[in-house]
């Protein structure tokens, strides 16, 4: 798979602070919670965060 050098530096960052044992590992768990998260925004949910006392919504997949 063909990726942009911004694209490797946050797989191997994501690989560090994971501990995860491969690139491939990291990859496979960032499609689940990609597809787990897509899942919910179509069926009409919000993803929320807590920030400190706050929950605020995750913007990552609005429009």
């Amino acid at each position: 798979m063909d990726m942009p050098p911004r694209s490797v530096e946050r797989l191997k960052r994501l690989q560090e602070v994971t501990e995860a044992a491969s690139y491939a590992e990291v990859m496979k768990n960032a499609l689940r919670l990609y597809e787990a998260l897509i899942e919910e925004v179509e069926a009409g949910n919000e993803i929320m965060v807590k920030r400190g006392k706050d929950t605020v919504p995750l913007l990552i997949f609005s429009a």
